[in-house]
Order: structure tokens, then C-alpha cells, then sequence
């Protein structure tokens, strides 16, 4: 028999193998797993102590929360001001400060900080969002009180170097062009502008390329000036410290920091009345895919409702088996990806669905995006995609407690929007109590009219059927809007 023949009969009865065990797995399988899931464990119970508040004599507010399972601590000090703060022309500047702040301060520069944090063990985290600016740093225990110490040099006496400034600025322009080259990236900016209008949440608050490369150190400075004061800030510590030792660590490196004589003045509101049209399409000629975005303005953090929100957000698009998913990518495989977020600030809050698609597909996923916002304000959620969705959002914000900078994130936000510390324990009650009703009553509230929607792609391959379907889209290109523009027109010259 030639050996040809051999391998082709071995080759038969290794399949013939295969296809036994193959069955054999799949009769294994029927009988060891049940044709549905399982529902979901009981919601695990939350040991988080009530957080200690304490206040410096110049205003500056100490929030603690001891947990001393681990020798480490969390130091965070949060100013209660961020992007919302920038000057119409200067988006991005509030960011930009926060950046700088570990770029140079007190007589020491970037890597001289960067070597004093890593050698306790750490390194400082600077950010700004949406009504607040953050620095952060976690430790051992026992280095606590020299990284508090770097933590007030930074915050209090940042240096805001011509190079640094000039480097931050080339770094953070190259890095936005990135960005914005996407579809999804450019709609969500331009939907964020749509629902805000000339507000103070409707601008970039990464800034634009134009905005970033008009500040001068000088605007620097003086948002620094402005934002960066005790009565104005918040330090919060979690970990292996109590709170007498919080408040005296607090004392000893911001107890001399000074109070302006004048008032900080309120921000102004998030919102504003929009010219924008319902349906935007954007052509970015030759883009690959296609970014669809709808948007619909939203309560406040505060707002009574919170809980009900969250847990729709959940079911609409918080994870890969919620809705819009499982209509966008698992049933129809129109993208890679289909999801929603509730981003919930001091005066507003903003609602946003978002998917990337084939360029052609755009119009069916602008559809089906849009109908499932309807969807869930025209019936209550099943009883067990609830509990599913639920289970989801439980679990995260457990894990999100596990670190002690976790912990300090979960803790600080309460505290800048003025909400019961309380709640950090509450959160598992809170949402478990949320009911079918209550959940279609807050879509019915808040999606089932308004939105504005946003798709960016190259137009030739959508924009005619788009218009077929949607007679009132407004057709711009990418090449002609201005992005620091509440109107995305460029002014005049």
C-alpha cells in the first residue's frame, strides 16, 4: 500500500475520531448545562465605613474613609472646577493646567518630580474633567506625610515652564488630530456641541487643535489663580488612616494655603439653546467606516432619579449583552460594538448612544439605534434582563471599591457634587429597589424625544440613502466646521 494511501486512510480515522468525541462533547454538554443561563448570585453586601468630613480653618474640606486591611493609602486633592470652567475660546485649558501641574513645581522639574513619587512608592495622577480637577498619589503607610507633601507642592506652586507649556500643547494637538480622525470620536464631539450649544459643557474639553494652540502661559496662570483655592477644594484620603491623623497631615501641609479675598463666581450653565438641526451628517471623504452618535440631554447628578438612570443606561447600551448591542452587532453584525453612556454633571447631564459601521450600513444603524431609545420607554423591562443588568452594575461598582484610589474616585465624586457621603454604602439597596416602571418612566422622561443624532463617515457611500429615510439631515464636511463654534461655522475673516 503506498504511503499516500496509508495517510489518507489514518486521516479518515482521525476525523472519524473526532466527529465520535465532537458528539460525545456536544451529548456531555446537554446534559451537564442548562439551555438558559443561570440568574444571577444574590448581590453581595458592601463593608464601607460612613466617610469622616472635617474642614480647615481656610475652607479646605477633609474627607476620610478608613479601611486598614493593606498598609496603603490614597491621598487625592480635588478642585471643584474643570473643563466647564474654560473661556469660550480657550477649550481645553482647564486640562491643560492639570497636566502642567507635575511638569514643574517648587523649584523642581517634571523628572525630578516623577523620581520623588516613584521613590515613595507612587507617582501623581493629574486630570481635569467636568466640574472638578484632580491630583492623586497612593503610598505606604508610612510615606504618607512626604507625598502629601509633594501633593501641595504641586497643587499650590506649579511652575507652568514656556517648555513644558509649549511641549504639552504639541503633544496634546498631535494627539487630538488622531482622535478626531475618527469617525465615532468626531460625532460624539459634534453631539456633545448639538445638545449644549454654546453652554459650558458644549466645547471639547480635550480642547480643539485651534484652542490649544492659543494659550499662553499667561491663561495658564491665571485659571490657577482663579480655580486652585482651599474654599474651592476638597482632600479626600482613604486607606490605613483614621481621621485625626487625615486631618493633621491635611494641616501641616495645607493649613497655610490662603483664601482669596473675593468670592470664586459661579459657572455658568452647562446648557444652552442649540442651532444645530436633529440629523447631522458629516462626510469625512475616504474614512473607512462610519461613526453614529445620538444624544439626548440629562438630569443632573443630584437629580432624585439617579438610580433609575443608571440602571436604563444598564439595560439600553452599559454592556455588551444590553440592547443596543445585542440589535447592532449580535443580531445583525453591523459593527463591533454598539453601546450607550450616562455622563451626569453639576447642572445637566448628557445621554450618549454610540456605534461604528460600514459606511453603507449607517442609515439602518441610525434606525436602529434611535428605536431602541423608543423601545424603552414603550414597555417595562423584563423582569430578568433587569436583574441581569442590575447584576452587572453591582459588580462593577464593587470592584471599583476594591483599591483604596477606587475608593477615593467613588468618595470624591459625592463630595463635589454635594451628595450624602452615605450613599458610597447604599449603592447595592439603591439599585436592586429600581423597579420596571421606574425605568421606563425615566426613558418616557428623558428619550423619547429630542435627540440629536450625528453620523460622520464618507457621505457618498450613505448620505443619499440617509436622506431618503431622513429628508431633514443637514450635510456639512469635515474639511469646513469649526469645532470651537457653537454653530460649527467658522467666523467670518
Amino acid at each position: 500500500m503506498s504511503r499516500v494511501r496509508i495517510l489518507s486512510r489514518v486521516t479518515a480515522l482521525a476525523l472519524a475520531l473526532a466527529v465520535a468525541v465532537g458528539a460525545a462533547d456536544a451529548a456531555q454538554s446537554e446534559r451537564d448545562f442548562p439551555a438558559t443561563p443561570p440568574p444571577p448570585a444574590p448581590a453581595p453586601t458592601l463593608d464601607v465605613p460612613t466617610p469622616t468630613v472635617q474642614a480647615l480653618a481656610n475652607g479646605l474640606q477633609v474627607i476620610s474613609v478608613r479601611r486598614a486591611r493593606l498598609p496603603l493609602v490614597t491621598a487625592q486633592l480635588l478642585v471643584r472646577s474643570g473643563g466647564e470652567r474654560d473661556p469660550q475660546s480657550l477649550a481645553g485649558l482647564a486640562d491643560l493646567a492639570a497636566h502642567l501641574l507635575s511638569k514643574g513645581a517648587a523649584g523642581k522639574n517634571a523628572p525630578q518630580i516623577a523620581a520623588e513619587a516613584e521613590a515613595l512608592g507612587g507617582s501623581l495622577d493629574a486630570a481635569a474633567g467636568w466640574d472638578e480637577s484632580a491630583v492623586g498619589i497612593t503610598v505606604t503607610t508610612p510615606n504618607v506625610p512626604q507625598a502629601l507633601a509633594l501633593l501641595s507642592d504641586v497643587v499650590r506652586r506649579p511652575e507652568f515652564s514656556a517648555d513644558e507649556l509649549k511641549r504639552a500643547q504639541a503633544q496634546a494637538i498631535d494627539d487630538l488630530r488622531l482622535e478626531l480622525s475618527q469617525p465615532t470620536a468626531l460625532a460624539r464631539l459634534v453631539a456633545s456641541r448639538a445638545v449644549f450649544g454654546d453652554g459650558a459643557y458644549g466645547h471639547s474639553r480635550s480642547g480643539t487643535p485651534a484652542s490649544l494652540a492659543k494659550i499662553t502661559r499667561s491663561d495658564v496662570q491665571a485659571l490657577h489663580a482663579t480655580l486652585y483655592r482651599p474654599d474651592n477644594a476638597i482632600l479626600v484620603f482613604t486607606g490605613d488612616i483614621a481621621p485625626a491623623q487625615a486631618l493633621s497631615l491635611a494641616q501641616a501641609s495645607f493649613g497655610d494655603w490662603k483664601a482669596p479675598a473675593v468670592a470664586l463666581r459661579a459657572p455658568a450653565p452647562g446648557n444652552a439653546p442649540s442651532a444645530l438641526p436633529a440629523l447631522l451628517a458629516i462626510d469625512q471623504n475616504g474614512a473607512g467606516q462610519a461613526g453614529v452618535v445620538a444624544a439626548h440631554l440629562a438630569p443632573p447628578r443630584k437629580d432624585p432619579d439617579f438610580y433609575a438612570g443608571i440602571v436604563a443606561n444598564a439595560v439600553l447600551g452599559g454592556s455588551y449583552s444590553a440592547r443596543l448591542n445585542e440589535e447592532i452587532r449580535i443580531k445583525r453584525g453591523l459593527s463591533y460594538g454598539a453601546s450607550s453612556d450616562l455622563d451626569l454633571r453639576r447642572d445637566t447631564g448628557l445621554w450618549l448612544g454610540s456605534a461604528q459601521t460600514k459606511n453603507p450600513s449607517a442609515p439602518q444603524v441610525v434606525d436602529l439605534m434611535l428605536g431602541e431609545f423608543a423601545r424603552l420607554g414603550a414597555a417595562p423591562v423584563a423582569d430578568v434582563e433587569l436583574a441581569a443588568r442590575k447584576a452587572t452594575l453591582i459588580g462593577g461598582y464593587g470592584r471599583s471599591l476594591e483599591t483604596t484610589s477606587g475608593l477615593a474616585g467613588q468618595v470624591g465624586d459625592l463630595a463635589v457634587y454635594g451628595i450624602d457621603l452615605a450613599e458610597i454604602g447604599r449603592y447595592i439597596q439603591r439599585v436592586q429597589a429600581i423597579t420596571p416602571a421606574q425605568v421606563q418612566a425615566y426613558a418616557n422622561a428623558h428619550l423619547a424625544d429630542g435627540a440629536k443624532v450625528v453620523v460622520v463617515g464618507d457621505a457618498a457611500q450613505f448620505g443619499a440613502a440617509l436622506a431618503k429615510a431622513h429628508p431633514q439631515v443637514r450635510a456639512l464636511s469635515s474639511d469646513a466646521i469649526d469645532l470651537d463654534s457653537a454653530s460649527l461655522q467658522p467666523a467670518a475673516k
